[in-house]
């Protein structure tokens, strides 16, 4: 590959790099991520248009259904996806996490059969943070990564680890840290970049390969230029075409709709679908939170058992194995705690989704702390037994509509006073955790990031919006909520985390991301530009 082309137009505007950097940041590096910003950067910005047009249109009553327009890629038998890559075959417990040092250890270590390094949710986007990321995957790749703890005790890699999925950021956030041409790169090709510049090969010498998880698809428009970066991508470092295998999560109401459409775009690269929970409710209340009869009540109270989650659930399964590819069930947040009765009920709750997942065919499912990998493994390994998934279970018995997947109102609901005083907790905590640089934070006994948050501070919108709780009562909870936290931490950010809480929560429209406006005031750190 060249590597003079663009290397002048690359900017890094982050200040005086720490130890290492150096190490990712490299021209070559650089250039590649340039080389596929100018490949990409206009469709990536048309398609977010084109996002924004059909929230308008969903908003002023336009249906939502399965579109006609590809009904012959459902109803075709013939297509499959790629056949399972190296390290992809088994995937009965997956764990999710911040590419931190500690979680990278642990999480290798964990038993599980695959990692979701998690740069979108889970981790706080400071350029640290994003770097840093990079530098414990390599280490992890080249198996010399280890972690000390304050107290001395030192970790290091076992001999049978995880095999490693990299989530990048979503297509919505840009990386204002470095620019091409003078305008800030698309954060997921940041990610994806340079992951795949550095680790690609070596994740191929070493057997596997590069995988990703793909977030926040919302048609099959994304998912072709996701598969389009790919071929681009293999091209340039010479990599043959279909070596990358990506998973998509399904976790907004529009790509519900075109599951098979997203296969098939991405089907060379396919690793398959991922149930996701939170940010389809998040999903859901920015595209019908206007409408009384998706009034969502309590997030504790919408279990995946929830009529049109479980449609979802029960398409998502039927659509993988129909096409060959493995469907992943969602993730468990809960965390221990040294609650011996209540780590017995969580553990409890969640042996029984686990349990549900795997009667439903799924081939794996995900758990976000290590203490869970053996209770999920166990459960998975009763269905499946010596079997690495169980993708011949075509589930042909299922008929879900669109009536089906926009079930609300069987469970719709006002909130109670402890659900919303729960949802201004975890919010401001929230925000003020990802303000200090910390993207997956342990809280009331679950592991919160990004998606919960959103999930959080969108309930209270539309609460709002539809007068089912007064605005006076929100503030006083508001008030009492960072008086706790200012008192809990003086280092706490309270007035930051509660100022991104009134301007994303209780403002007249519902802005569709907290993290975008956050993260411009509160996390870009321009210093001198290195190019």
């Amino acid at each position: 590959m060249p590597t003079h082309t663009l290397t002048h137009r690359v900017q890094v505007l982050a200040g005086a790099p720490r130890d290492r950097h150096q190490e990712i940041l490299t021209p070559e590096a650089l250039e590649f991520v340039g080389r596929l910003v100018a490949a990409f950067a206009d469709r990536r910005r048309d398609l977010l248009t084109e996002r924004r047009r059909q929230a308008a249109r969903l908003a002023t009553g336009s249906p939502l259904d399965f579109s006609i327009a590809t009904s012959a890629v459902r109803t075709d038998p013939d297509w499959r996806v790629a056949p399972p890559a190296p390290g992809l075959t088994d995937r009965r417990v997956e764990i999710t996490g911040p590419p931190e040092r500690r979680m990278t250890v642990s999480a290798l270590n964990s038993g599980a059969t695959v990692w979701m390094a998690d740069f979108a949710d889970a981790t706080s986007p400071t350029w640290d943070n994003i770097v840093d990321g990079q530098l414990n995957l390599l280490d992890a790749v080249e198996r010399r990564i280890d972690f000390t703890t304050p107290e001395g005790t030192r970790y290091r890699l076992g001999e049978r680890l995880a095999t490693i999925v990299v989530r990048p950021r979503g297509w919505h956030l840009t990386e204002e840290h470095l620019h091409i041409d003078g305008r800030p790169v698309p954060a997921s090709l940041v990610d994806f970049g340079l992951y795949f510049f550095h680790c690609a090969k070596r994740q191929i010498d070493a057997g596997y390969g590069p995988y990703f998880s793909l977030p926040k698809l919302e048609n099959r428009y994304e998912a072709r230029l996701w598969n389009d970066v790919f071929v681009l991508a293999q091209e340039l470092l010479g990599i043959p075409r279909g070596t990358i295998r990506a998973t998509v999560l399904i976790e907004t109401i529009t790509a519900a709709f075109e599951m098979e459409e997203i296969l098939y775009e991405l089907r060379e690269h396919s690793s398959g679908l991922h149930a996701g929970r939170w940010d389809h409710l998040f999903s859901l209340i920015k595209t019908f939170g206007h409408r009384t009869d998706f009034l969502l009540p309590d997030r504790t109270k919408v279990t995946m058992t929830a009529p049109f989650l479980r449609a979802c659930t029960e398409l998502l399964v039927r659509t993988c194995h129909k096409r060959g590819a493995h469907a992943i069930g969602g993730m468990a947040a809960h965390i221990p705690s040294r609650d011996a009765a209540a780590d017995e009920a969580t553990t409890a709750r969640v042996r029984l989704d686990k349990e549900r997942e795997a009667e439903d065919g799924f081939d794996g499912s995900g758990v976000a702390h290590p203490e869970l990998v053996p209770l999920c493994r166990e459960v998975f390994g009763g269905v499946l037994g010596d079997r690495p998934h169980q993708v011949d279970r075509t589930r042909d018995e299922v008929a879900v509509t669109a009536a089906d997947l926009l079930s609300v109102r069987r469970i719709s609901g006002p909130p109670t006073p402890d659900g919303v005083r729960t949802n201004v907790a975890v919010a401001l905590r929230y925000f003020d955790a990802w303000l200090r640089g910390s993207g997956a934070v342990a809280l009331y006994g679950l592991m919160e990031d990004a998606a919960t948050a959103e999930v959080a501070r969108c309930q209270i919108w539309q609460w709002l919006r539809h007068r089912v709780i007064d605005r006076e009562t929100v503030r006083r909870l508001l008030d009492e909520e960072t008086a706790a936290l200012a008192e809990q931490d003086p280092a706490a950010l309270a007035d930051e985390a509660r100022g991104i809480l009134e301007r994303t929560a209780l403002g007249r429209g519902l802005p569709a991301f907290f993290t975008t406006d956050a993260y411009a005031r509160h996390l870009v750190r321009h210093g001198t530009e290195r190019s």
